[in-house]
């Protein structure tokens, strides 16, 4: 059976997401979901998701602490090639640094950096918070069915900057482009919550279900 976990790794509030993630799995036929902080779980899955809440410094030392987890994501999604899913910081920790209150390497899987969302219009709170319609940039399988006008959920106060402009899949208008899909080879990442994203959200988290790079 297909297995596809979800990384705890005690940087966010997992519930929403095992629960939309468990129920796109049982509609699609994808296997099991399981919500594990074992590297041996990561060793073995099909597909792999990170989530992430908070400041980009601490999500990366909450997932260095934990013995061996770092070592067995970095084998299985750049050494074996499994299927990556990112979500909110964790699609920012793909980037090659973060530059939230210190400049913090990351994983280095899609080259650019994670930078303050700075508004034009000086009404726009930061953080940006709430529903916001995407804006497809490029095509994807991941996006399949999901179109320029769609909305999905955000709570964030810096997007990634890919330093490639072809790794940007989607972004939204905040004062100004704020990236809101990255993806690159076997890896893709949302700074929106797909969990949170009813339709849009769902659907996305069903195409990665079945997608294979």
């Amino acid at each position: 059976m297909s297995l596809t976990v979800l990384i705890d790794y005690e940087a966010g509030n997992l519930h929403s997401a095992e629960k939309a993630f468990q129920r796109m799995a049982a509609e699609t036929g994808a296997g099991e979901v399981r919500v594990t902080s074992r590297p041996e779980d990561i060793a073995r899955a099909d597909r792999i998701v990170l989530p992430g809440d908070g400041a980009f410094p601490a999500c990366r030392r909450a997932l260095l602490s934990r013995d061996g987890l770092a070592e067995a994501l970095t084998e299985a999604v750049v050494g074996r090639g499994r299927p990556f899913l990112g979500i909110c910081v964790g699609m920012q920790l793909m980037a090659t640094r973060g530059l939230e209150y210190a400049e913090t390497p990351g994983l280095g899987w899609v080259p650019g950096e994670v930078v303050r969302i700075v508004p034009a219009e000086p009404a726009l709170k930061v953080p940006h918070m709430g529903w916001n319609d995407l804006v497809i940039d490029a095509p994807h399988p991941v996006l399949a069915g999901i179109a320029t006008g769609d909305h999905a959920y955000f709570v964030h106060s810096f997007h990634f900057r890919a330093a490639d402009p072809a790794h940007r899949l989607a972004h939204a208008d905040y004062g100004g482009e704020v990236t809101a899909i990255v993806g690159s080879g076997n890896v893709i990442g949302t700074q929106f919550h797909p969990e949170k994203s009813q339709t849009t959200g769902l659907r996305l988290i069903a195409n990665f279900l079945g997608w294979r790079p």
